[in-house]
């Protein structure tokens, strides 16, 4: 008897059928090894890149206002307790400050990442072994980032900058670091903010992937709404709680400006340990992990939406002038 494959997959989307992988299950009667968490590709659509670049924008785009809009309130608490110094208090006023400027980084970053992670997600599933699903959801995860990370510094610098108080807009926070820092000062923290989202992206993406597909798997069928966003809550508070520390790095680097307070990423986690102790790299970890707990449920449960969405109506195009023919 040859190789069982469980094709999980929604007929009436094309979406599903190109996004979604395919969990293969062997015979075990065979002797043959269980691949849990690969990808059969299998007899599908060619790839259309252009499709999967629109619909990841799109939906990456929806996804990232969405959470940054209902959990704004949550970050700016746990910036307010990373800059904190020794027993200073946190102000828990202005907790939407910079929200607005926030959301015009945010949009075209999260629809930066997702247009570049699902296309490159989908071309290394096509070249590697079903086996390194992993690698694929791996390496897409940090490209995604790196391509995103051109909008997000910026956006992020700002943002923080006026989280704790030192700017009242975004217009302003631009033109004042540019004045004082150089245009360079928008990107103060670059290094290390990729020392911290790269391996971010890379282990959120690469975990909820992961775990779809072994959930899907057990369950024979594709997910609904609420496992997405369970399985994303889940990523996302693992991976919050993992790179914290590197937050924290970020967070002072970011936010010291011109006073240079701190040399690099060595200086700043050396001084952090010698004035605050080592327990000070781990500042903010409760509303952090809430925050991308939270928002890893509504990211990946929006996110699943929109593509699904986007696959229906556009499945709806094709077959309405097919009926009209008839």
């Amino acid at each position: 008897m040859g190789p069982l494959t469980l094709a999980i997959g929604n007929k009436n989307s094309s979406m599903e059928q190109s996004d979604m992988a395919v969990p293969k299950v062997q015979n075990l009667s065979t002797g043959s090894r269980v691949s849990f968490a690969s990808v059969s590709i299998g007899e599908e659509k060619p790839f259309d890149f252009i499709q999967t670049l629109i619909d990841g924008i799109i939906a990456g785009g929806t996804a990232g206002v969405v959470v940054e809009t209902a959990l704004y309130p949550i970050d700016t608490i746990k910036t307010r307790l990373q800059v904190a110094r020794g027993g200073g208090q946190i102000v828990l006023k202005g907790l939407y400050s910079g929200l607005a400027g926030n959301l015009a980084g945010v949009l075209p970053a999260s629809a930066a990442f997702l247009g570049v992670y699902e296309p490159t997600k989908q071309k290394l599933l096509r070249l590697l072994p079903e086996n390194l699903s992993a690698v694929a959801h791996l390496t897409a995860g940090a490209v995604g980032g790196v391509a995103a990370s051109l909008i997000r510094v910026p956006t992020e610098v700002v943002k923080q900058r006026m989280q704790t108080g030192q700017f009242a807009s975004a217009p302003d926070a631009v033109r004042l670091i540019v004045a004082k820092e150089g245009f360079k000062g928008l990107y103060a923290g670059y290094r290390s903010f990729l020392l911290r989202d790269l391996p971010f992206d890379a282990l959120q993406f690469c975990l909820y992937e992961q775990l779809r597909i072994g959930y899907k798997l057990a369950a024979k069928r594709e997910l609904n709404d609420p496992e997405n966003a369970v399985i994303g809550a889940f990523a996302g508070a693992l991976t919050g709680a993992i790179t914290t520390p590197l937050d924290v790095i970020k967070t002072r680097l970011m936010t010291q400006g011109s006073a240079n307070q701190y040399n690099g990423i060595v200086d700043c986690v050396k001084t952090i340990v010698r004035e605050e102790g080592a327990p000070a790299l781990l500042k903010g970890v409760g509303p952090r992990v809430l925050w991308i707990g939270i928002g890893g449920s509504i990211f990946f449960g929006v996110l699943e939406s929109t593509k699904r969405f986007l696959a229906e109506s556009r499945t709806k195009r094709i077959e309405n002038p097919v009926k009209k023919q008839e």
